[in-house]
């Protein structure tokens, strides 16, 4: 599963997901975030496109949002190379109308599939799967504060998080679909990547930014300890 932030390297999307293809091999697949934020009025992408708006502007906004569609909705907040994968011949996509994920491989249908709508990023979410199959996670250029691996551990930590209502445009134009799910918070993401063991990270550097590379299973163990430590005291600091 990559993160990757590709502004500043002088090289295409489409040149840095083949040569991730290449590195994994034929038996390997490449997963990627493709999350569609801008779908739902609960979110903050949603805010900040109609912060500028009158009420009747941002109403009108609101009415005309078109539903997700797996096969064609853009996830443009997740970067160039997640679109580029999201875009491929053969790719496979996920589910949910919000944080569904894109994967090119062997295994891709297999991983996404059965993505609950009311499951952001839990048990019933390809996370869990790429837990299961012991994946690895490649945070190319960016930080922990982009690992949405660690949400598995939200879900997973004690006591259980809170829990909140999402609303977004599923099916049909002026279908909202409203569910509640966990209150989902990257704020300490950073932090807890961080406070990880320096022996489950392998580390690099590429056009002067970081590139960090471990496997998911350990992290979000170590992760979900930390949260079930610190975020019932808000002292992870």
């Amino acid at each position: 599963m990559v993160h990757a932030s590709l502004s500043g390297t002088g090289l295409s999307p489409t040149r840095v997901r083949d040569a991730l293809l290449d590195a994994l091999g034929p038996r390997g697949t490449l997963v990627v975030p493709a999350f569609t934020p801008e779908n739902s009025d609960t979110s903050r992408a949603h805010r900040a496109l109609v912060a500028h708006l009158s009420a009747a502007e941002a109403e009108a906004f609101r009415a005309s949002m078109p539903p997700f569609e797996p096969n064609t909705t853009p996830c443009p907040s997740m970067g160039a190379l997640a679109e580029c994968v999201r875009t491929t011949r053969g790719a496979v996509r996920s589910d949910h109308p919000q944080t569904s994920l894109a994967a090119i491989g062997p295994r891709a249908g297999e991983l996404l599939a059965g993505h609950d709508p009311r499951c952001h990023l839990g048990e019933r979410s390809p996370l869990a799967r790429l837990y299961a199959a012991d994946a690895q996670v490649l945070l190319l250029r960016v930080g922990f504060e982009a690992c949405s691996a660690f949400h598995l551990a939200e879900y997973r930590m004690t006591p259980r998080p809170p829990r909140r209502l999402y609303r977004c445009v599923a099916g049909t134009k002026g279908n909202w679909f409203t569910y509640e799910d966990v209150a989902l918070d990257d704020g300490d993401f950073a932090e807890a990547g961080a406070r990880l063991p320096e022996e489950l990270l392998v580390r690099r550097e590429w056009a002067k930014k970081p590139v960090t590379l471990f496997d998911m299973r350990a992290a979000v163990d170590d992760v979900c300890d930390q949260l079930s430590r610190y975020r019932s005291r808000n002292d992870l600091n």
